[in-house]
């Protein structure tokens, strides 16, 4: 669907922002009919959250982000007082301390998007608006040990300061039971026996063939969207870059770039040439990783060492040129923390070129070793229709024919002048998603050259002075009155969103990051149905989910 009819049709208006954004309000009935009319011509639902505006004589609000064939809407829903439905213990609750409900709210938006259901229940326990019509309603992100009847992104939460003596136990969660001859249930987690942060997997199982997975999450909610609020917009990059640690350069650029949105910055040609290359560098480091570890969670101990090896020296590289492994708050607002030297820049082509060779030797052995094909190949499926009927997005879309990369899709500088070629397979399996990380890395170390070369060229542009200390990063100057903007950024996982409210003030009213684990996390519980039990941890990894950027 094109932007310019539903602006027309709702009255929108366009964001100073690196890429098409464009903003407006609704009614009730609107918000239902923008979604009907965006999911009829393909468009997808990228994020849902809530904004307490009451500290500033507003109210609550309802937003939500839509991704379109050229750009990205991004629409308000205004609740009026009586929506208001999350008050604190005493004032409409119920026995427990928990929020009674009405028949006012916010619509359901699942009907049209299947992955909105949990965004809009974390709605619900962040921010305290319902949803109306709705089929699940259970707490997601609320495990019964927040202070009762409060939700922490309200203006009046009730937060706990950590000294109160709390023997309470997490609620009981509603699994949904199956049942029938010789069906059993398998608990796995939420404490998992290795460093990964916790979750919980209940697998309903007849024999050894998974009849239904069902998953529960947020257990190592961080309220990082809460304490945004706390925080300078000028601060605020650095607690963006940790949302999720393997993606804090995607974090970082989506931040800035909502900030320089916001505040109407131009950021200088040189930094977002850097920008560029360090989230290419994040994205092979990523796959690199994911296929070393994809081989020994197939029994091949071998693809493991050989590709952390590869990591290894790819983040030690990173360390020595950018200051730090995974390039965290070397992307700032304004542009970019650290410049580039000719020697590094020689350096990062000759290890391409290493990369590739090796990569390209590996990949050979993966595609001929008869264990691993076994393992891979017909494991994990998710067709392409379901992939479009859920809302498969990033590389896991990809590998299942959804064409959806931002560096193509919706190029922003510098990708737009470096015609990036979107890998994609159709099979949707664990042997596609790994396909798609090979040749997503034999297109990285193709653009690195390109960016590196530029790079190299740009040395001997006036005003760009031999330590490269000029031109990396603009001032940001914040406007009188208050604004909004966005960040939209294809990470090596998919495309993140950050949603940045300002006040006239130019403080934090609210900062919606968004991970496309959200969307993928659903979708991972059908792609193990029919499988085996041993190849759960195979097709998890294959997808390679968020738990820290998921339970914000």
């Amino acid at each position: 669907m094109a932007i310019d009819a539903l602006a027309l049709a709702l009255d929108l208006h366009r964001l100073p922002a690196a890429l098409p954004v464009w903003h407006g309000r609704v009614d009730p009935a609107t918000w239902s009919e923008a979604a009907h009319a965006v999911a009829d011509q393909g468009g997808r639902l990228i994020s849902l959250w809530g904004v307490d505006r009451r500290a500033s004589g507003g109210g609550q609000v309802a937003c939500v982000a839509y991704g379109l064939a050229d750009g990205l809407v991004w629409l308000e829903l205004q609740q009026a007082p009586s929506d208001d439905v999350c008050a604190p213990v005493g004032s409409n609750a119920d026995a427990e301390g928990k929020a009674t409900t009405t028949a006012s709210g916010v619509p359901d938006l699942s009907h049209f998007f299947p992955c909105a259901g949990r965004m809009q229940r974390a709605m619900a326990d962040l921010s305290g608006l319902t949803t109306v019509g709705s089929a699940d309603t259970r707490p997601w992100l609320d495990h019964g040990l927040w202070p009762r009847g409060t939700s922490p992104l309200r203006s009046d939460a009730v937060l706990a300061t950590g000294t109160e003596p709390d023997t309470r136990l997490p609620d009981d969660y509603p699994f949904i039971r199956v049942e029938g001859d010789g069906v059993h249930e398998i608990a796995v987690g939420p404490v998992h026996a290795g460093i990964i942060e916790p979750g919980h997997f209940r697998f309903s199982v007849v024999g050894e063939k998974v009849l239904r997975l069902e998953e529960h999450l947020g257990y190592v909610h961080k309220g990082i969207e809460r304490r945004f609020t706390e925080l300078a917009p000028l601060d605020a990059y650095r607690l963006a870059g940790r949302v999720s640690g393997d993606s804090t350069v995607a974090y970082a650029w989506a931040y800035c770039m909502a900030l320089e949105s916001a505040w109407n910055c131009e950021v200088p040609t040189r930094a977002v040439w850097l920008r560029a290359l360090m989230l290419e560098r994040e994205r092979i480091a990523n796959h690199l990783g994911d296929l070393g570890a994809l081989g020994n969670d197939a029994a091949f101990a071998f693809g493991l060492a050989q590709f952390s090896r590869l990591r290894e020296d790819w983040q030690r590289l990173s360390a020595t040129t950018f200051g730090h492994r995974l390039m965290m708050d070397k992307i700032v607002p304004g542009g970019v923390a650290v410049d580039i030297t000719p020697q590094s820049i020689e350096a990062m082509r000759h290890q391409c070129d290493e990369i590739e060779h090796t990569v390209h030797t590996i990949k050979g052995i993966y595609d001929e070793h008869a264990g691993l094909q076994d393992r891979f190949l017909g494991t994990g499926r998710v067709t392409p229709t379901l992939a479009a009927q859920l809302g498969l997005t990033g590389l896991a879309g990809r590998a299942s024919g959804q064409p959806q990369d931002l560096r193509c899709t919706q190029p922003w500088a510098p990708y737009d002048g470096l015609k990036v070629v979107m890998a994609t397979q159709t099979d949707g399996d664990v042997a596609a998603r790994v396909a798609v990380r090979f040749d997503e890395v034999a297109e990285s170390l193709r653009l690195i050259r390109l960016l590196c070369r530029h790079l190299a060229l740009q040395a001997g542009v006036p005003g760009v002075s031999a330590e490269g200390r000029t031109g990396l990063r603009a001032k940001l100057q914040p406007p009188a009155e208050a604004t909004i903007g966005a960040g939209w950024v294809e990470g090596w996982r998919g495309e993140v969103l950050v949603a940045l409210e300002l006040s006239a003030g130019g403080h934090i009213v609210r900062c919606h990051c968004h991970d496309p684990s959200w969307q993928n996390w659903p979708v991972l519980e059908h792609a193990v149905i029919g499988n085996i039990v041993p190849d759960f941890p195979l097709i998890n990894k294959s997808f390679n989910l968020s738990y820290a950027g998921h339970d914000l």
